[in-house]
């Protein structure tokens, strides 16, 4: 038993160090998007910072870890095994999890997720005790502490809702103040400012780190909490007189200090107090072992009362998980799809593509603000409305970095908001979410700064609806699984142990495996860093033969497919279709930026290129008006091909074959003379499909096709047509494009 318990805590500890790799991944973009987002300074300082933050964040977090041991389960009720195989449980959903948001970039709580993975792990070892006992399920209550589960969960999602309106309040405040050309007014009350933000940071580093760690004395914790009001009243006036100082004599860049003080902050506050939820279940279990290596009591006697009792976490532990946590930051390629995914959010750019669709509830909502929006300016004066508008006038924008997606001004907002908001709950010891936190009043100053335009609204609702439904989520997927997991556990053992390690590692693979393949993706499809003429045409070139080649291939497995009633070579040739149409779709999203930045001399090439993208699109339409019907008709058992069909369609197949690949031929070699020739094999693929469809027209006069037979046939050689037209508008803007 004794070599059974090692090996469980083993492989707790290497869970816990991969989930502090997955979950810094995920909680990254709670202190770095503010920095990035505003470009206050190279990536390469902001991540110095950061690290310094999540070191000494880290140290300083050696306080009590509760919530693993006894935040939701009394430990009292439960054996050694029985406890252990809570955390397994807990510490297995949790390393899949997070992974899996981390691959589509989606931010989350790692707190959320570790309440509930122990709340789902607790109820199923819970249910199997009381049904091999003389217990019902009523006295579940007897193991799991729900009310102070349900105070944890209740306090994080209100926290949703007062973040977001806070943050919207005082950013709509702050910019009718200082407006988007800030720099003039900042010279004489910028210092205020300044002084209000940094004292807020200052004491969330006080009520997040200092205040709860064991390196500082209890006397000096003692005269911070007694003489709070006065420490935050002397360093607003001393902060105020350094800052303006600095601004009237020096030119000092007031806001950027801010913004890497409060990524300084939000990384010590995540380091203290979120690393209880990678490494607290590893420390609750190696407390675990201890209990049972000095009692002397069997494993499966020994009741886990003393794990209630208070304990420190060893300083060596903390600065190892410090280390592994700012390696990840700087190694970690899903740390940033996840920054990005809110910075893309957030940005104050309208224009270029966006991340995330629409659907009917963000439509309804835009339509309803925007109404709002209506009836409120029609009740305010006219003096008011043209401040208003003076306040919010982009155009006067000359203090935001290029490249960067919000200014600074904005940045300082979220971080000082959401430090006054932390730090607040923090000593009224109200539970709350860092990331639902930061996340929520980024977007209520994102749109309160006027990012969400009627260009990109819609698209930005849907984007922080997927998030906060992502969240909701989070909390049912780690009940559910935890609880599956920990009742597998509790049936197999040791047994079990061996093979919910071998599926997280499976899971782990595959996710870095799609995530490698997205972002492979997103550097192929990416347009907006075309600057030159010749670099656009290469890429076309490249761009043009890659899609050809695709569509041929999808139309020849379409017509093998339909001759052979292939329903699963059908399918998969209709999701290929979906990937060419979605490459189409970005090309075509991303032509504004792509002549944007052309020089003013390449014109008529620009163009040119537009034709080409907008031919792309109409064949990959064309296409898809081919595969869908194809699979549709066999999908639903309706009747196969008639034989002379089979065989006309064959033809056809071969005509088009040839015709791309000479059309390849020809933009490769840029044998751009060859284009008569190549409209003359158009014309003999034309003449085959008008034959073709004249027997069709004489099979139906003798009743030789039925009506779906016939819709079917006749809509596949009508689409190649338009695919055959299409193709050669194709070829000869690819001629015009290329050539002048």
């Amino acid at each position: 038993m004794d070599n059974i318990l090692i090996f469980i805590v083993f492989i707790l500890l290497l869970l816990s160090v991969l989930d502090l790799v997955v979950g810094v991944s995920n909680d990254a973009v709670n202190f770095l998007n503010s920095a990035i987002g505003s470009k206050a300074a190279p990536r390469y300082v902001i991540m110095i910072i950061a690290s310094l933050g999540i070191v000494i964040g880290a140290i300083f977090s050696g306080g009590m870890m509760e919530v693993a041991r006894k935040g939701v389960f009394f430990p009292q009720q439960f054996y050694l095994m029985e406890i252990m195989t809570i955390f397994l449980a807990v510490m297995l959903t949790d390393v899949i999890l997070l992974d899996f948001y981390n691959t589509f970039g989606l931010p989350t709580s790692t707190t959320v997720s570790l309440v509930f993975e122990l709340l789902g792990a607790a109820v199923a070892v819970s249910m199997v005790k009381i049904f091999s006992s003389d217990l019902s399920i009523a006295d579940l209550n007897q193991y799991i502490n729900a009310g102070k589960a349900l105070a944890i969960i209740s306090g994080i999602f209100i926290s949703i809702g007062v973040a977001f309106v806070v943050g919207g309040v005082v950013m709509y405040a702050t910019r009718l103040i200082f407006s988007f050309n800030y720099k003039p007014i900042f010279k004489y009350i910028g210092s205020i400012w300044g002084g209000i933000a940094l004292t807020s940071i200052l004491y969330f580093i006080v009520m997040k780190g200092i205040v709860h760690s064991s390196v500082v004395s209890a006397d000096t914790i003692s005269y911070i909490k007694a003489n709070t009001l006065l420490i935050l009243l002397i360093s607003f006036v001393s902060l105020s007189s350094i800052f303006q100082l600095l601004i009237s004599f020096f030119n000092f860049n007031l806001l950027r200090y801010i913004v890497l003080a409060g990524t300084f902050a939000l990384a010590l506050s995540f380091a203290g107090n979120d690393l209880v939820n990678f490494i607290g279940v590893f420390m609750a279990g190696l407390k675990s072992y201890q209990i049972f290596a000095s009692s002397g009591i069997p494993a499966n006697e020994l009741m886990m009362g003393d794990l209630a009792q208070p304990v420190s976490a060893s300083f060596v532990y903390l600065l190892i998980a410090g280390t592994i946590m700012t390696i990840t930051l700087w190694l970690s390629k899903k740390a940033r799809t996840v920054t990005e995914t809110e910075i893309n959010l957030a940005r104050q750019d309208a224009e270029g593509g966006e991340k995330f669709g629409s659907n009917n509830i963000s439509r309804n909502i835009v339509r309803g603000v925007i109404s709002a929006n209506n009836s409120i300016n029609k009740v305010l004066p006219a003096g008011l409305k043209k401040f208003i508008e003076k306040r919010f006038n982009t155009n006067q924008q000359v203090n935001i970095k290029e490249n960067a997606s919000f200014d600074m001004l904005r940045a300082s907002v979220n971080l000082t908001v959401a430090s006054i908001l932390i730090s607040s709950a923090t000593s009224l010891k109200l539970p709350l979410s860092t990331t639902y936190v930061t996340f929520m009043v980024a977007m209520a100053s994102s749109l309160a700064d006027r990012a969400w335009g009627r260009d990109s609204a819609v698209y930005r609702v849907t984007g922080v609806l997927t998030v906060i439904s992502g969240w909701l989520f989070t909390a049912l997927i780690a009940f559910t699984a935890a609880f599956i997991v920990a009742l597998f556990l509790s049936w197999t053992g040791v047994y079990g142990i061996f093979v919910m390690v071998f599926v997280a590692l499976y899971f782990i693979i595959k996710s870095n495996k799609l995530h490698s393949k997205k972002e492979s993706d997103a550097k192929n499809e990416d347009l907006e860093t075309i600057l030159k003429k010749e670099t656009i045409v290469e890429r076309c070139i490249e761009e043009v033969n890659k899609s050809l080649r695709n569509v041929v291939h999808v139309y020849n497995e379409t017509i093998h497919g339909l001759s052979k009633e292939d329903r699963k070579l059908l399918k998969k040739v209709n999701q290929d279709v979906e990937e060419i149409n979605l490459e189409a779709k970005h090309y075509k999203n991303n032509v504004f930026n792509t002549l944007n930045k052309l020089q003013s001399d390449y014109i008529e090439t620009g163009h040119y290129y537009v034709q080409v993208i907008d031919y792309l699109r109409e064949i990959a339409h064309s296409l898809s008006h081919i595969t869908k019907p194809a699979f549709d008709h066999i999908d639903n058992n309706h009747k196969g091909l008639l034989k002379d069909q089979v065989v006309e369609l064959k033809a056809i197949n071969y005509e088009v074959s040839e015709l791309f690949s000479d059309i390849s031929r020809i933009i490769n070699e840029q044998a751009y003379d060859e284009v008569s020739d190549i409209i003359k094999k158009q014309q003999q693929a034309l003449e085959l499909l008008n034959s073709a469809r004249k027997k069709q027209i004489k099979r139906i006069k003798n009743g030789e096709a039925g009506t779906r037979n016939s819709n079917l046939y006749l809509g596949i050689l009508n689409e190649t047509k338009n695919l055959l037209l299409q193709t050669i508008n194709l070829v000869k803007a690819e001629r015009d494009f290329i050539v002048k």
